[in-house]
């Protein structure tokens, strides 16, 4: 009985075989995935619900309600297999515009225009009948998208497989829990072959485990050629994902450009906010970043995330970024590589005796190792206010096992015995660390030189003749 809608499902889309888009990255001849021109999206807030039922019987000849606009004339494109991500505080649009790309609302003005198979893994299980079982909404899913059963059977298993809920996924999903729904969501999102994806914010869910392995995927999608537009509040990923963003403010272009741009303005902008917020309310807010162009290029001036920030105020850091020996930008972590790490920091005060470092973390947010100018033996000199101090730390890495890794800078004044923080961020720049050629036993793989001493003696067969 549960299965006849998915059958009926099935039967229209493969009637419709020849008006379902399926489009590979490599035979489009346009060059935008997705563009938006002067687009925008309204929606009617009626003050009681009566006003509603007046607007309808008087189609509308008496108006009761007033329009909130979610977008207002937003114009971008997204180039093919681009990762484009979308950054902007709660309730600037974000999910709106995810929506209008994968047609589930129509623009109010405006033109969208999208060329491919759209995969969406927004609000947390959207798509799924909670009343079927796993199983169900898989092949429900794949029905939408135009999938046959046939089709659908060869990529079950892989999806199973990749969601690892076990004998859940004959179960309902109205008895999954947040995680378990998002796993087997995500699966189904990236297995339907996708020409764009859609993620916003869903992973924020998972545990710590799926989310890697979601992350690894959507690295392997990007590198397939895949048009991934990501939404999240966690910068970090943006930077290290994103080829550009858009930095969306009350629902109007508020920045468009390369990732890391966008997102230092778009912290630069909140960290003001939050100032002025402390000011209002009596509080005491973090330092504020500042224009720093003035320094030069050489220089690192962006934070792309804030876990939690505390001190007294006296310093501050202005930037961390991590890059390779060339000056590259590094997104990711390779085992036995160099790696520079940029910290930029900003007296506010007087420092007689300034030290700026970092603390490394891992995945369970342990302090995995760190490092200041002090502790390598470099005294930084007296900073007055409003002097600025940028610091390379080149580090040779070694094996690493593969997880998420995160920097905290700080930057302090005094002695190592006796110092004072002035400003410490959590968690700054969180980057991945790529699986090396061996296996890593435990947390780390130290260089070791083997000799053997004694060897095993040589058996000998011998036959013995009767």
């Amino acid at each position: 009985g549960q299965r006849d809608p998915i059958g009926r499902l099935q039967q229209r889309a493969s009637q419709r075989k020849g008006c379902v888009r399926r489009i590979h990255p490599s035979t489009l001849s346009v060059v935008f995935a997705i563009e938006f021109e002067g687009v925008s999206k309204s929606y009617p807030i009626y003050e009681k619900p009566g006003d509603r039922l007046t607007e309808l019987i008087t189609f509308n000849r008496v108006r009761r309600h007033r329009d909130f606009w979610a977008l207002r004339d937003v114009s971008f494109q997204v180039k093919q297999g681009e990762t484009f991500c979308i950054v902007g505080e709660n309730g600037s649009g974000k999910s709106t515009l995810l929506q209008l790309v994968a047609g589930i609302f129509q623009a109010t003005s405006g033109k969208v225009r999208v060329n491919g198979r759209v995969s969406a893994l927004l609000e947390l299980g959207s798509g799924f009948n909670p009343e079927f079982s796993g199983r169900d909404n898989v092949y429900l899913n794949g029905a939408i998208l135009g999938f046959s059963a046939a089709e659908m059977d060869a990529k079950y298993q892989a999806i199973i497989d990749f969601a690892e809920i076990g004998d859940f996924v004959d179960q309902p999903v109205k008895t999954y829990s947040s995680g378990m729904t998002v796993r087997l969501a995500f699966s189904v999102a990236i297995h339907v072959d996708p020409d764009i994806l859609l993620v916003d914010e869903a992973l924020a869910v998972g545990d710590v485990y799926f989310r890697q392995r979601c992350m690894r995927k959507v690295h392997e999608l990007r590198d397939r050629g895949t048009t991934i537009l990501f939404v999240s509040h966690a910068t970090g990923d943006v930077k290290a994902l994103g080829d550009r963003a858009l930095w969306l403010s009350h629902g109007r272009n508020q920045a468009l450009g390369e990732a890391g741009s966008v997102v230092a303005q778009y912290l630069a902008e909140m960290s003001q906010k939050d100032r002025v917020y402390a000011k209002d309310h009596g509080e005491v807010a973090g330092p504020i970043i500042e224009d720093l162009e003035e320094i030069g290029r050489e220089v690192e001036v962006s934070i792309p995330n804030i876990d939690h920030r505390y001190g007294d105020g006296r310093g501050e850091v202005v930037g961390i970024g991590l890059f390779n020996e060339l000056g590259v930008p590094v997104q990711m972590l390779e085992p036995q590589s160099t790696v520079v790490v940029k910290v930029t920091a900003r007296a506010t005060t007087g420092l007689d005796l300034p030290n700026i470092g970092f603390m490394l973390r891992d995945h369970l947010g342990v302090d995995f190792a760190g490092t200041n100018t002090s502790r390598e033996g470099y005294q930084l000199p007296p900073m007055r206010a409003g002097d600025i101090v940028a610091v390379d730390f080149h580090l040779e890495l070694p094996e690493l096992y593969a997880t998420n890794f995160s920097f905290s800078p700080a930057i302090a004044n005094g002695t190592l015995d006796t110092y004072a923080v002035c400003d410490w961020i959590d968690n700054a720049l969180v980057v991945p660390m790529a699986r090396g050629q061996q296996q890593i036993y435990g947390l780390v793989h130290l260089k070791c030189r083997v000799e053997v001493n004694l060897r095993p003696r040589l058996v000998v067969e011998s036959t013995v003749v009767v």
